[in-house]
């Protein structure tokens, strides 16, 4: 015998959330999706849920920071092992932590750190997210317009040095060119286009090079209107591209997040937290730019009012989808794990309760709150 049974509670399969099953867990790996019995037989540990929902693990494409840090303030192991051990507590088993806009050297060190963290295996650590700074200065957000630059054959090499992990890279497609984004595509990145004044043209132009997605929909990015349908236009009108959405209730109306789900076919919107510091630590402060910025009743704004990214934890974000967006809980949960790991292309090893797959879970009690969480069967 060996391995981690799991059994006792409700477990979500590719068929919905079901009773009755347990996850026998073995090398890291979910082993079987099986009956109780079966699991207690074959595995030499067990786990009582206690009626708990057993979820995949969530996976956050886009981590400012946790735990009181930053991650373009502190671009080291120690910052990664602390943001990731902050989001864990909320169900988070996978994320890219996310450099703002900064400079090449500040961006070397973090492809640098992120590659050191997951030859560490650091928790949780699957690559990293460059949100910028490659953007458009006329939907910069809180961004520093700059940092805002093009990209040259150099600076393309260094956005995709990261050798052993995914690169997510988030531009203004208006603002590279096709070019570029095709070659940062053929050196492995994936490339969302984002920050983008875009006209409808321009972003489908951007998508015909190889953008695959949609970095915060609706947030910093030309609107969908009567004559102009803009970057919202042609993310809710292309079935192929994916679009996160932060479901914090100050980022996008719930209309307009109903919108999104009504248009996009199934899978293809995910939810992402955009989290700062404040998640996950004590103190709702933190340095931006040289900036303080204090996170408050749920928001987080710069001094000129511009949202500064999110208090939102995962978590969160999938009750938000359940009481806003009248999502059921299977579908909230796949938005956060299944979805995301599909648009990393991840999503024959993460994502899903299946043999095979990697043993990351999370636990959630009957009001949606996290009891426990388990990354390659380890808690």
């Amino acid at each position: 015998m060996s391995g981690l049974a799991l059994f006792n509670g409700r477990v979500l399969t590719d068929r919905g959330i079901e009773d009755g099953l347990a996850v026998l867990v073995e090398g890291g790996r979910v082993a079987a999706v099986t009956t109780r019995h079966e699991a207690l037989q074959r595995a030499d540990e067990s786990h009582d849920l206690q009626g708990a929902t057993l979820l995949p693990g969530f996976i956050d494409c886009q981590v400012n920071g946790g735990g009181g840090v930053l991650f373009n303030n502190a671009t080291d192991v120690a910052a990664l092992r602390r943001i990731g051990a902050a989001h864990r507590r909320f169900g988070t088993t996978g994320f890219l932590p996310t450099l703002i806009s900064d400079d090449a050297a500040r961006m070397r060190a973090a492809i640098g750190a992120t590659e050191a963290a997951i030859a560490k295996e650091v928790p949780g650590v699957l690559g990293i997210h460059l949100e910028g700074p490659y953007l458009a200065p006329a939907r910069k957000g809180t961004h520093d317009a700059g940092q805002f630059r093009i990209p040259g054959a150099e600076e393309i090499e260094l956005a995709t040095s990261l050798g052993n992990g995914l690169t997510l890279i988030t531009l203004a497609p208006e603002q590279v060119g096709a070019e570029t984004i095709a070659a940062m595509v053929a050196r492995g990145a994936i490339v969302c286009a984002g920050h983008t004044a875009a006209t409808y043209e321009q972003a489908r132009a951007g998508i015909a090079a190889g953008v695959r997605g949609f970095t915060h929909l609706y947030n910093a990015m030309s609107p969908l209107t009567g004559r102009e349908p803009g970057a919202v236009g042609a993310a809710l009108e292309d079935p192929d591209t994916w679009c996160g959405v932060i479901v914090d209730g100050h980022h996008v109306h719930a209309a307009s997040l109903r919108v999104a789900l009504a248009a996009k076919p199934r899978g293809k919107l995910f939810l992402v937290t955009d989290a700062m510091p404040p998640v996950g630590a004590d103190n709702p402060s933190y340095e931006l730019y040289g900036e303080t910025i204090t996170a408050r009743d749920g928001m987080v704004r710069n001094a000129a009012g511009a949202l500064a990214g999110s208090a939102l934890d995962m978590a969160t974000a999938v009750r938000n989808s359940v009481a806003m967006l009248g999502v059921p809980l299977a579908e909230a949960a796949r938005m956060a794990s299944t979805y995301p790991a599909e648009f990393l292309g991840i999503g024959d090893r993460y994502g899903r309760i299946a043999m095979g797959y990697h043993a990351d879970f999370v636990a959630l009690d009957a009001e949606l709150q996290v009891v426990a969480t388990w990354i390659r069967g380890k808690q």
